[in-house]
């Protein structure tokens, strides 16, 4: 096996292992996302597919997502970011280590902040600006769900509770 095939075969996804290297995972948030199927809970992997999201207040979590496992993911390419794999996993270790000193805010300083100083403490694409609103929008244009049953997950409440309104406004006006 070549030292690129063996790098491929370590970078490879295993759902059931909950293992996403180089990858931006999402998960929905309880009632949150049934209003707003578009927000949700962010985190960070390193290259092994260890999990970092910023859990709550002063809580940086590794592989044990606050919210459940990963419904979505985004897999970027390590070699977009300076030093590449090794720079990676530094830069995920630094911003999980600056995040586990700070309060966390539902607003702003959020898990989304947490990947977007990640993305430029490794300076992705030559880039250090992004922020938790572009990460939210190249993570929502980009990601892949990880099955069918990830996507009904992050929607079937949504629409549940769509359909009961709906329902409800054509009872009232034809009644």
């Amino acid at each position: 096996m070549s030292r690129e095939e063996e790098r491929q075969s370590l970078m490879e996804i295993d759902i059931e292992k909950n293992r996403y290297p180089c990858c931006i995972v999402w998960t929905p948030i309880p009632i949150l996302t049934w209003l707003l199927p578009l927000i949700g809970h962010m985190g960070i992997c390193t290259s092994q597919g260890v999990i970092r999201d910023f859990a709550g207040p002063y809580f940086v979590s590794e592989d044990h997502m606050a919210f459940g496992a990963p419904t979505k993911y985004w897999r970027l390419d390590p070699t977009l970011s300076q030093n590449e794999i090794q720079g990676w996993n530094e830069a995920v270790s630094k911003a999980s280590n600056i995040y586990c000193k700070q309060m966390h805010y539902l607003c702003w300083n959020n898990c989304h902040s947490h990947v977007a100083m990640a993305l430029n403490l490794m300076r992705y694409k030559s880039r250090s600006d992004y922020n938790m609103v572009n990460v939210f929008l190249l993570f929502t244009l980009n990601s892949t769900y990880v099955s069918f049953n990830s996507f009904l997950k992050t929607w079937l409440p949504f629409l549940l509770l769509l359909s009961i309104v709906i329902g409800l406004i054509l009872m009232n006006k034809f009644l």
